[in-house]
């Protein structure tokens, strides 16, 4: 059995983990202002950005979908790992050599199955480069060459050759400890007769990274005429490696397009190379499969894709047939994105690798740089097949375009596309046009689909709330309890005197019970990483998001005003108790007699004459907090 990861080595993957920079590697942060950073959920779908992250205290918390912790948990939530599969991955990103008790360190043996694949990944990524320089290689270097691409660019991709045999790679990986059933389970490798066989064979190789840069997969170009399979092979489906969900070449291109807000789309690896080279570094390819959904979450993600339209997705397909329709099948996908989107499409059919062959770098770039609207483009595409010489051809190619445009989900946007459908029809008649698609856009408007009310069924619910949390009270209620959580200090004995009735929500008083049990403000020193940690250790699951919540969510407080902001929170808070109370006492006196009741009347006219005057002394020493 697996050896425990030993709580000093834990600590210290945590420690060597900056979450900013764990998180930063797959989704775009931007500062959010009092030390927090923001971007978009990689959760969940969501337009903008409420997922906030906490550098100083090293945790994360998703505002809209309740999903909070750690970076361990952050790695674990994303890429469905176990608790020690994510921390043997960290610690692998940050050097750290991981310790295991229950009899000590045995190499390779404790190490989870995903930490055991990427590590024949990487194997057989460095053996396919090495291969690409020896006498089998010839036809691969061939075919570099032809296409414009030297050693040295070889090497910056990782581009490598599969040799010929049945079987050396996969007895090269078990030479170096890893077994036939890890080699068939990632994908390296299948079933033979007697043994596993190479999956890839006398073909040029282009290792395929996740976005974090660990070889995930292959892509294979077949390079013998007698080779009877396909002329591109991808890994299969693997517990790593699922073909919807990678982008190749997002590894090298995620700074770029986080930084210049714009991510080319083009069809292959040759294509990604050459743009790279050709001064477009913001370009990533799908690996066998047509851009969909999952690949649509990975860019917005990285382009932080939210309701300004400041960035850009730009597809490259060929000229011919097959590209436009590649470009129309895009068309389905474009409205996930709320940046704007793109066709760049080269007349003569040339592919971004051709055309760098034929016309240089700077040919690349102008391609990129004349790119269309993808509604213009899939509009004019579909009216681009009817005879509009003819008022019958017009009409036609109005009924095939005028859905394209109805489905359009921005009002002013699909009007301005109707004026220009019917100028491009010729019909000089915009009221004509306007009402076709008016009349299309009515019949496209029923209920969600099947599909549509599952993925909405699927989203998780928001945190269950007891009461109106715009309500002031509340608001007090919570922002006491971040103060407990954040800056304990600040409060001092006089929040664990409270009492659980001085909070409303029942997750509140939920939560205030467990801090107390985890020794109460008094206890807890200064705060920091060191008390949120003691807070979340065994916490019940109902009460965890809310505490990495309130770790990360912003404090009220104004610089130079920290010392007295504590004391007038619990002011406030419990001069809120007190109207709560006098409410009862009032009512509670207008059932009594004060004649024949009048020494209980007496009684609570006194307590309620007391409340008052707490609550006065209350009201003052709160009227500093905001």
């Amino acid at each position: 059995m697996a050896g425990r990861i030993s709580d000093d080595d834990i600590a210290h993957v945590r420690e060597r983990s900056p979450i900013a920079d764990v998180v930063g590697e797959h989704i775009q942060l931007r500062n959010a202002g009092g030390g927090n950073l923001k971007g978009l959920c990689p959760f969940h779908d969501e337009k903008s950005p409420s997922f906030n992250v906490t550098p100083a205290r090293g945790y994360w918390y998703c505002f809209g979908c309740g999903e909070g912790g750690d970076v361990i948990t952050f790695v674990r939530r994303l890429e469905h790992l176990t608790f020690s599969e994510a921390v043997e991955r960290l610690a692998q990103r940050a050097g750290i050599q991981l310790r295991y008790e229950q009899g000590g360190y045995v190499p390779g043996r404790e190490q989870g199955e995903r930490t055991r694949l990427i590590e024949a990944h990487r194997a057989a990524a460095e053996y396919y480069a090495e291969l690409l320089g020896g006498p089998e290689a010839g036809p691969g270097r061939r075919f570099l060459s032809e296409r414009g691409f030297e050693r040295v660019d070889a090497e910056h991709f990782g581009v490598g050759f599969a040799p010929p045999d049945w079987d050396r790679l996969a007895r090269h990986l078990m030479g170096r400890g890893f077994t036939a059933a890890e080699l068939i389970k990632a994908g390296i490798a299948k079933e033979g007769r007697r043994g596993p066989i190479d999956r890839f064979r006398a073909r040029l190789v282009w290792p395929i990274r996740d976005i974090t840069g660990d070889v995930i997969g292959f892509g294979a170009r077949k390079l013998l005429d007698n080779d009877e399979g396909p002329k591109y092979l991808n890994t299969p489906e693997t517990p790593l490696y699922k073909k919807s969900e990678v982008l190749y070449g997002i590894d090298l291109a995620k700074r770029e397009i986080s930084k210049r807000s714009q991510a080319v789309v083009v069809e292959g690896y040759t294509d990604v190379m050459a743009c790279h080279l050709a001064g477009v570094p913001t370009a990533v390819a799908t690996c066998g499969t047509s851009f969909g959904e999952g690949h649509i979450k990975i860019l917005r993600r990285l382009l932080l894709d939210q309701a300004e339209f400041r960035g850009e997705v730009v597809f490259t397909f060929d000229g011919d047939p097959a590209g436009q329709k590649a470009a129309l099948r895009a068309f389905a996908e474009e409205q996930k994105f709320v940046t704007q989107t793109f066709v760049a499409v080269q007349p003569d059919g040339l592919d971004p690798c051709d055309l760098r062959i034929k016309h240089g770098d700077a040919a690349v770039r102008d391609l990129v740089a004349s790119r269309e609207p993808l509604f213009a483009f899939a509009i004019r595409s579909t009216i681009s097949r009817y005879d509009l010489a003819t008022n019958e051809g017009k009409l036609a190619a109005l009924d095939a375009a005028a859905p394209i445009v109805a489905s359009i989900k921005d009002r002013a946007l699909r009007q301005m596309y109707a004026i220009d459908l019917d100028r491009w029809l010729g019909f000089l008649n915009e009221q004509l046009v306007i009402g076709r698609i008016t009349e299309m856009a009515g019949q496209a408007a029923p209920a969600p689909a099947a599909g549509q009310q599952a993925r909405r069924a699927e989203r998780p619910a928001p945190p269950r709330r007891a009461a109106d949390p715009a309500d002031p009270g509340v608001r007090v209620e919570a922002e006491v309890l971040k103060l407990a959580v954040q800056r304990p200090a600040l409060l001092g004995p006089g929040f664990d005197a409270l009492g659980p009735q001085a909070f409303t929500l029942p997750e509140h008083v939920e939560l205030y019970a467990w801090i107390l049990g985890a020794g109460g403000t008094a206890q807890a020193g200064p705060g920091g990483r060191e008390w949120i940690d003691r807070l979340l250790d065994g916490v019940p699951d109902v009460t965890r998001p809310m505490i990495t919540r309130m770790a990360v969510e912003e404090l009220r407080t104004e610089a130079g005003g920290e010392e007295r902001y504590g004391a007038a929170m619990l002011a406030a808070l419990e001069a809120i108790a007190a109207d709560r109370a006098i409410a009862q006492v009032k009512s509670r006196l207008q059932r009594l007699n004060p004649v024949d009741e009048q020494q209980e009347y007496n009684r609570l006219f006194g307590e309620l004459v007391a409340l008052e005057q707490q609550r006065r002394v209350l009201r003052d020493r709160a009227a500093g907090s905001p």
